[in-house]
């Protein structure tokens, strides 16, 4: 660019912008004058000539105003300049501004009449406006006029009456001010009375009539005092809400929600509500607690106030730990009865709301109550759960805190009761199901049950090793029912009882039971039942002497009805399902339950064949059951005990009786292969088989031989090598039958043993029980190489026992509160299993009662319809078995109001029978 510059300069040529500067106004860019415009317009020129050269021109010179075209045109130079070609360059520039002149000339004078136009409008509006300003001369001319003509009393007249309205509304205002100040009198009086809304309503009234007359300085310091008194109450009002956690009062609750109302503060009154709930529990707990330790503690130096509430519950003693325990779940149901209640109102309120009119201003309050109430309502169906979360954690710390293995059995079973009744408040509480209670106690009572199981086979041990086993003499009519261990089975209908034998009402008797919330709603708590000291109860199983005769049986037995509280199924040999009653006595039925029953059979005819380590073994059981319907989450433990119990007693009956060393030793054993088989299953899992001290180091380790006992041993009264005596014949028979006699109880306690047991346990049960057939058909093979049992009688006998057990496991399948698909395909599963089993075992085809149990199993399946025509049409099935059926299919096919149209075809079927 320098050398072009110096170039120009020794030519004398000028520079670009210099030239620009010289050029004609037409060159310049400028509009042309109107002779230019004419010249131009006379100029011949080709329209479509002109339109190309406009088309030519570059679309950067119609950009914007601040294009610069000199800079532009300079920039576009080549490196090497030609003077001919710039000329031509120029040229071509010339015709291009040409064009464009012309046809901006071409539109000037197109657009000329509208210019004239517009500017006749404007000389229009010109003469207008002057019009305009001669009229308002005018009129300001008048206005004066009309001024002057005022007098100075009208207007003093006006003025006077202004001042005395003025003066009026003053001495009005000075009044209210007055009343203002003495509202603190009032207030004070009404928080005393604990009216709260009231005291919020006449302190909200005075803040608005105090914001009116905020102009006075008078206003100020008493708006700022009432302020203060708001707080105040605000804090009184807090106070009062947290003493209904507590004790909840209807009229207190009402008039603290009503103040909160006032103060548009009912979202966080709720808020306030559950934080007051969980600091209740906390200090409830802490000072039940507190007080107990602090006096088993006496005159200790120990701070125990400083103390942790987990740390403190590892203080309590064991002599308290029942007094506390119950002191604890009182206290904490106070606090879980306030909350329901609190609940109620609020939805009793709920329902009294009505329909607001159709006034804007009303709906609008309307929609922020609706607000309130969603918020409230969402709130405490949250603060359920979390409320018993805080109740389970403070229970939790207490049961943990304390080593419960050393407990005695009673009290262990208060410890379980108490805590079952706790969980029953939190299912009805919330729905909950209570897991942290559960594990917490589960961990206890398997600690607890493994170090009293132990005990208890040693104690059994120490009993066979010293039994003597001669007949124990007990009632003709003696029963389980009538020893303490199993009282509470007559307290409570046992699963195993025949629903048909309940009285059934239109909603059954399950759904009329109020809940506790129910019970005790006003007075009362369901934990003041352990409080009361249980009257000491006789037992009178025993007799007199081993010859008892009825009538002498008859006059100690005339003041004590053994069958008032003895549950069905313990009483009855044999009951029809379908209809719940004994069968008729006719004379072949007769016939043929003689030839069934055995000298050890639960009847009145003959008294069982015991010993006193039998009666012993009895009421274990009795009391592993009682622990095991009390806590059901290690039932699955507590009936594996009960079986080893059962086990330990037929390996030391066979040890004493059965084994033949000679037989044995030779190979030539005279038991079955399944009998052989089942000894060794208990030899290896419960026997200890090494002496104490030898092969330590061998053998498995410590924790594991725990759990295994020693074999027992003979006792050296017992002689079985007499001739005299048949070589102990008596006594073999009295173990045998005894030992028969343990099996029917557990026969009979089948279905109460099957409802407790989880499902996914039950074939351990299922599997326990059919191995009893395998014995009952090793008896009877047994029986039949001494007297012919011919093929009818057989017959007879099988049909009794499978139809007993086909029924028995459909009124287990009735207990089972939930069940999917998966579930009945398993039940299924474990009946075809129990078949294929049963049919090696006995000829007898069909398999009676098959199709009941099928039937019952597939009838899950059924929809609304068929599970009504069902209902309907098979009516061999008790009420309780139809009803429970509806409810496991609740909320899997079934919904609610089919649920409830199906329990009232269920009720109108059973409705002629009572």
């Amino acid at each position: 660019m320098q050398k072009i510059k110096s170039l120009m300069a020794r030519q004398g040529l000028k520079s670009p912008q210099e030239s620009m500067a010289e050029l004609s106004p037409v060159e310049n860019l400028r509009i042309p004058s109107k002779e230019e415009l004419r010249e131009l317009r006379q100029q011949p020129i080709d329209p479509q000539a002109e339109q190309e050269i406009i088309d030519s021109i570059g679309e950067v010179y119609f950009s914007n105003d601040s294009f610069d075209m000199v800079q532009h045109e300079l920039e576009k130079l080549p490196p090497e300049l030609n003077l001919q070609e710039l000329e031509d360059y120029r040229d071509k520039l010339k015709r291009q501004q040409a064009a464009v002149s012309k046809r901006v000339a071409d539109l000037i004078l197109e657009k000329q009449p509208s210019y004239v136009k517009e500017l006749e409008r404007v000389t229009a509006l010109q003469t207008n406006l002057q019009l305009a300003a001669v009229i308002c001369t005018n009129a300001r001319r008048q206005l004066n006029v009309a001024k002057a003509g005022f007098t100075e009393a009208s207007l003093g007249l006006l003025a006077n009456q202004r001042r005395r309205q003025l003066l009026t509304g003053l001495l009005k205002s000075l009044r209210t001010i007055k009343t203002l100040q003495r509202t603190d009198v009032r207030l004070s009086e009404m928080l005393e009375e604990e009216d709260y809304p009231g005291a919020i309503q006449l302190c909200l009234e005075c803040q608005k009539a105090a914001s009116t007359f905020k102009h006075y300085s008078c206003i100020s310091e008493l708006n700022s005092k009432l302020q203060d008194t708001l707080e105040q109450i605000e804090e009184q009002l807090d106070v009062a809400l947290s003493k209904t956690c507590k004790h909840f009062d209807v009229l207190h609750y009402t008039k603290v929600q009503m103040a909160y109302t006032l103060l548009g503060k009912t979202q966080t009154a709720m808020d306030q509500l559950h934080m007051h709930f969980t600091q209740a529990i906390h200090n409830t707990v802490f000072q039940v607690v507190l007080g107990y330790v602090e006096l088993c503690a006496g005159n200790a130096d120990t701070k125990f106030q400083k103390m942790q509430y987990k740390d403190l519950c590892t203080h309590i003693t064991l002599d308290s730990y029942i007094p506390c325990l119950m002191d604890l779940c009182k206290a904490l149901w106070e606090v879980m009865l306030s909350y329901h209640r609190t609940m109620q109102w609020h939805e009793e309120q709920d329902k009294q709301e009505t329909t607001p009119p159709p006034d804007e201003l009303v709906a609008s309050k309307s929609d922020e109550l609706t607000v309130d109430r969603s918020y409230v309502k969402k709130k405490l169906e949250h603060g359920l759960s979390r409320i018993w979360q805080d109740v389970q954690l403070k229970v939790k710390s207490y049961i943990l805190g304390t080593d419960m293995s050393n407990f005695k059995y009673d009290d262990f079973i208060v410890v379980l009761d108490v805590i079952s009744r706790l969980m029953q408040v939190g299912e009805e509480f919330c729905g909950s199901k209570s897991e942290v209670l559960q594990e917490s106690i589960k961990r206890q009572s398997v600690n607890y049950f493994k170090n009293y199981h132990r005990a208890r086979l040693e104690e059994l041990r120490m009993f066979l090793e010293n039994e003597t086993w001669e007949l124990c003499p007990v009632k003709s009519n003696f029963n389980i029912a009538q020893l303490h261990e199993f009282k509470f089975m007559g307290q409570c209908r046992s699963p195993s009882v025949s629903p048909s034998r309940q009285a059934v009402s239109s909603s059954y008797a399950a759904q009329e039971e109020q809940s506790l919330f129910q019970q005790y709603v006003q007075d009362g708590n369901p934990f003041e039942m352990h409080i009361e000291e249980k009257e000491e109860e006789t037992e009178d199983v025993l007799a007199s002497n081993g010859y008892e005769s009825d009538e002498l049986e008859k006059s100690v037995y005339q003041e004590y009805d053994s069958d008032s509280d003895v549950p069905e199924e313990l009483k009855q040999d044999y009951v029809d399902e379908q209809t719940g009653d004994a069968p008729l006595k006719s004379g072949s039925r007769e016939t043929i339950r003689s030839k069934r029953k055995s000298d050890y059979c639960l009847n009145k005819a003959n008294a069982p064949i015991l010993t006193n380590t039998t009666l012993n073994v009895i009421r274990l059981v009795g009391k592993y059951i009682q622990m095991m319907n009390i806590l059901k989450p290690i039932a699955f433990d507590v009936i594996h005990c009960v079986s080893q119990l059962f086990d330990y007693y037929l390996y030391a009956v066979y040890t004493f009786f059965g084994r033949n060393d000679m037989y044995e030793s030779s190979g030539l054993g005279l038991i079955s292969s399944r009998l052989r088989t089942t000894l060794n299953r208990i030899q290896e899992s419960l026997i200890d088989m090494d002496p104490v001290g030898e092969n330590a180091g061998v053998h498995a380790p410590t924790e594991d031989r725990k759990e295994k006992v020693p074999s027992p041993h003979l006792s050296h009264l017992v002689v079985l090598t007499n001739s005299e005596t048949l070589y102990g014949l008596a006594q073999r028979v009295v173990a045998t039958e005894s030992l028969a006699f343990l099996a029917e109880l557990f026969e009979s306690l089948q279905s109460h043993l099957d409802a407790m047991m989880p499902a996914a346990k039950k074939p351990f049960l299922q599997q326990f029980y059919s191995q009893e057939f395998e014995q009952f058909n090793k008896r009877l093979g047994e029986v039949s190489r001494h007297v012919r049992i011919p093929l009818p009688v057989s017959n007879v006998l099988w049909e009794h026992c499978i139809r007993l057990a086909n029924r028995t496991l459909v009124e287990g399948y009735a207990n089972v509160k939930k069940c999917s698909n998966e579930g009945r395909a398993l039940m299924q599963l474990d009946f075809q299993q129990f078949l294929m089993k049963l049919e090696k075992l006995t000829d007898l085809r069909p398999i009676p009662d098959k199709e009941f149990v099928e039937t019952y199993i597939k009838a899950y399946y059924l929809t609304e319809n068929d599970m009504e025509q069902f209902i309907k049409n098979h009516r061999e099935y008790s009420m309780k078995q139809l009803a429970n059926l509806v409810n496991v299919c609740l909320g899997s096919h079934i919904n609610k109001r089919a649920r409830q149209k199906l329990l009232a075809a269920i009720d109108d079927i059973d409705r002629p029978k009572r």
